[in-house]
């Protein structure tokens, strides 16, 4: 269905704005083999100030999920912002989805960027990206900050977590990455301590269609 305005395309937008005026810039790097990575990046590299690199979770895009925190870094970091594989507007065409592979795309683009040292920190699944980076780049990144990212989590912890019983990959995918209304309020209520009061199903196919 065809709509005259899109709340989820105008928050982009407001978002864009956004971290312009926290001093970033919006860039895309050819990392080659069919792989586009794109990252809000400072729009003038300051070799004074320390390197912080910021990795999303699953969502949107980046600017969603660090839009709040961004003004409280850059006035003491030189703040990079990818959008990992598959969200906002990076992608490849390579048949690689691990974590591994999405921290080697990272700091490819960091290098890229001529950035050779880096604090990082990582949302969700993002804290996965982040610690697989540390663990292949020890020589390369410094300080590392996880949130919400289960990384240490063994077989016993999960037995007992009920938000981890699931029976197939279809099943975390139809919550992950939600295609109905329903499915997006169904991750809503594992995600959100504080839900919102209301989210109507036109909103919801927006955000799908959108992001």
């Amino acid at each position: 269905m065809t709509r005259c305005f899109s709340f989820i395309a105008a928050q982009n937008s407001w978002y864009r704005c956004s971290f312009k005026r926290a001093g970033l810039k919006s860039s895309t790097t050819d990392l080659g083999d069919g792989t586009i990575m794109h990252c809000w990046i400072p729009k003038k590299h300051d070799p004074s100030k320390p390197t912080l690199l910021l990795i999303h979770g699953f969502g949107a895009n980046a600017m969603w999920q660090f839009n709040g925190v961004i003004p409280h870094f850059t006035p003491k970091f030189n703040v990079y912002v990818p959008d990992l594989l598959f969200f906002g507007e990076s992608y490849t065409t390579r048949a690689e989805r691990s974590e591994s592979f999405q921290a080697q795309c990272v700091m490819s683009l960091m290098e890229a960027q001529n950035v050779t040292r880096m604090d990082v920190f990582g949302l969700s699944y993002g804290g996965f990206v982040a610690y697989s980076m540390a663990a292949q780049f020890r020589e390369r990144v410094g300080r590392v900050g996880l949130g919400c990212a289960g990384v240490c989590l063994e077989e016993k912890d999960a037995e007992s977590m009920e938000v981890l019983k699931v029976t197939t990959v279809e099943e975390v995918v139809s919550v992950l990455l939600p295609q109905t209304p329903e499915k997006a309020r169904e991750l809503v209520r594992w995600s959100f301590y504080k839900r919102p009061p209301r989210m109507p199903s036109w909103f919801l196919w927006d955000f799908i269609e959108v992001s």
